[in-house]
């Protein structure tokens, strides 16, 4: 099956290892970093969201607008729009961009940030939620008549929508948590369950998860996971790059006034760091200490090497089923160039002569 990768857009110039640069809202960085996306052959941009950053949707819209081909990927919380609004919202965004949308519904990890916008409902009341909004939203795209709904947390009536997505059925789901009510929730809903990027072991056994999650809804699922690939022309240059990356983090946070580390709510923060107890270098090439510095609040693992170890490390992700590779560097429009270069086309390249030796026999046998 053919790779994909999935890149990451921000409204402003700024990463772990820098201060932002420049306003909050820069066009001209989004336009310059969308299209260097679009050049280096990623098939899909994620546009984040936070509590206190630019709104992702309009972000998306105009990356959208300054892009030909690549498709995209909006962040996007339930709970704080109404799940017929955010229909009727999401199926015309996928006329006016032809049809280049899928969205990654996270339902939050942190009280914190979810009580920016005025949410305060307990992590697994907001799995619960995230299940009704779902059920809604896919109501709302596919049902030809007014229907109600009367649940836990929404009650509709007369929910109807003149537009339906430009993509058949619907828009694609993407999904993310690695609780328990997280699981429930990706096998019934989730087209795409997106990982963090976390050991073999760890990584092998959600999969076996989710999939037994979703067979139970008698459907599948396809899986993401997200890296953040360090390269450098020889290994020893990678290690030595990561740890001037880690460095420049201390250096920052400190700054910054951040503490290091920390208490964590997220099931996948907490797997992350279960990988960074084993060492800073897990599986070869996994390294864990900038999760283990920041306490894991986001996809903070690296994958470090040659552009083709790095390629290999990858393809022994995509071995268990794992066929859609979110990838960004620490120096973000720089690193997605570069990944561009060597490492998008090394994957690709593996992964179809992969499929072509598993083809091979059963051509035989024809």
């Amino acid at each position: 099956m053919p790779v994909q990768f999935i890149g990451m857009i921000q409204p402003n110039e700024v990463s772990e290892t820098f201060a932002r640069k420049g306003p909050a809202v820069d066009p001209a960085y989004v336009r310059v970093f969308a299209q260097a996306h679009e050049h280096a052959g990623f098939d899909r941009i994620l546009v984040p969201f936070s509590g206190t950053s630019p709104d992702s949707l309009l972000t998306l819209q105009y990356a959208a607008s300054v892009t030909q081909k690549i498709h995209f990927l909006l962040a996007h919380r339930p709970g704080f729009v109404a799940p017929t609004v955010a229909a009727r919202q999401l199926a015309t965004l996928d006329h006016y961009i032809q049809g280049r949308i899928a969205v990654h519904y996270i339902s939050g990890g942190s009280d914190e940030d979810q009580q920016r916008d005025g949410d305060f409902v307990g992590h697994d009341e907001r799995y619960a939620r995230t299940d009704e909004y779902l059920t809604v939203l896919r109501r709302v795209w596919t049902e030809t008549q007014p229907f109600d709904h009367v649940g836990r947390f929404y009650r509709i009536q007369g929910a109807y929508s003149e537009v339906k997505p430009l993509q058949k059925p619907y828009v694609p789901i993407y999904f993310g948590g690695a609780s328990a009510p997280a699981l429930d929730v990706a096998g019934k809903h989730a087209d795409v369950y997106a990982l963090w990027g976390e050991s073999l072991a760890q990584a092998g056994d959600l999969v076996r998860r989710v999939r037994a999650s979703a067979a139970q809804q008698g459907r599948t699922v396809d899986f993401s996971i997200s890296f953040r690939p360090i390269l450098g022309r020889t290994e020893d240059e990678a290690w030595a790059k990561a740890e001037r990356i880690l460095e420049d983090t201390r250096r920052l946070r400190t700054e910054q006034g951040y503490a290091r580390g920390g208490a964590q709510q997220s099931e996948g923060a907490r797997r992350l760091l279960a990988d960074a107890a084993q060492g800073d270098r897990v599986d070869e090439r996994l390294w864990t200490a900038l999760a283990r510095e920041t306490g894991a609040r986001h996809n903070s693992t690296a994958l470090v090497g040659t552009p083709e170890q790095v390629a290999e490390a990858l393809l022994k992700y995509y071995d268990l089923g794992i066929t859609t590779l979110l990838i960004r560097g620490f120096d973000p429009l720089v690193d997605a160039i570069e990944y561009g270069r060597e490492l998008i086309p090394l994957v690709r390249s593996k992964v179809a002569e992969r499929d072509r030796q598993a083809q091979a026999p059963a051509l035989k046998v024809a």
